[in-house]
């Protein structure tokens, strides 16, 4: 197994408070995607993930699985632990988005007993087709990242956000113009290979599969099959999102993760 390097970035102070591990993802980094959701999340100390060569965490030199990415994430928490910066009383839960919304059943596959509850946003148990994304590998590793920019400012955003949040949109496209190429594209791999749907029953964790509803890249509907195939699942719809919630939409996706999780 190769493990990635993956870099925590702390979001928010909490000494002895629950803890939520925030993903970012393909193309993202946790603080521009999950920074104004964070006041809306004082229940917990919120600590961020990226994915390799985006964000804080250094680039991957060699491809990897969506179970190599789990076992990078498993490793931070158990590390946080062992340091203290996680109180080793405090529960913690996961939430993340796209792939690692997709990395958030992966968890709750591989390492159940770590997280007490899982936020799968924007995702599903498989997205897209294998050899799209095999095709955006080869283009972004020939021709680099700023290749995304303009068709993800289309993908990620509903209509008309762009315009009225240009500042919070233009921090989130630019850590897409700046991670790594390669790394991009073991991620893109990644996706390629990642399909659990006839393994979401095995997943005792409480899930919440939250969707965009003006996300045409995972619709409402994987966040429903999702919620319906793992053992104890909920679905909810942030109407006026589309692939990014916790930017988009950040007060009523941080309700609906404080509410579900609280109560798990």
């Amino acid at each position: 197994m190769t493990v990635p390097e993956i870099t925590p970035t702390l979001l928010s102070e909490g000494s002895g408070k629950p803890v939520l591990i925030a993903g970012a993802g393909l193309g993202t980094g946790a603080q521009a995607l999950w920074g104004d959701a964070v006041p809306f999340l004082a229940d917990f100390q919120v600590i961020g993930v990226d994915l390799p060569g985006h964000g804080a965490s250094p680039a991957s030199t060699e491809t990897f699985t969506v179970a190599e990415l789990a076992a990078a994430v498993a490793t931070v928490v158990e590390k946080l632990r062992a340091s203290g910066e996680i109180a080793n009383d405090a529960p913690v839960y996961y939430a993340g988005v796209s792939l690692a919304g997709a990395l958030g059943l992966q968890l709750g596959l591989d390492y159940p007993e770590l997280f007490k509850g899982i936020g799968v946003l924007c995702s599903g148990a498989k997205i897209g087709e294998p050899q799209a994304w095999l095709d955006r590998a080869e283009t972004v590793r020939t021709a680099g990242t700023p290749t995304m920019v303009e068709g993800s400012a289309q993908r990620w955003f509903a209509p008309g956000f762009i315009e009225s949040h240009a500042e919070a949109t233009t921090r989130l496209l630019h850590t897409l113009q700046n991670a790594d190429r390669f790394a991009y594209a073991h991620a893109c791999e990644a996706l390629a290979g990642f399909d659990v749907r006839e393994r979401l029953g095995e997943i005792a964790t409480p899930v919440i599969a939250i969707a965009g509803g003006q996300d045409d890249v995972c619709p409402p509907p994987f966040a429903e099959a999702t919620a319906a195939g793992v053992r104890n699942g909920r679905a909810a719809v942030v109407a006026s999102a589309a692939h990014q919630a916790p930017l988009e939409a950040p007060e009523e996706t941080a309700k609906l993760l404080r509410e579900f999780f609280l109560a798990a």
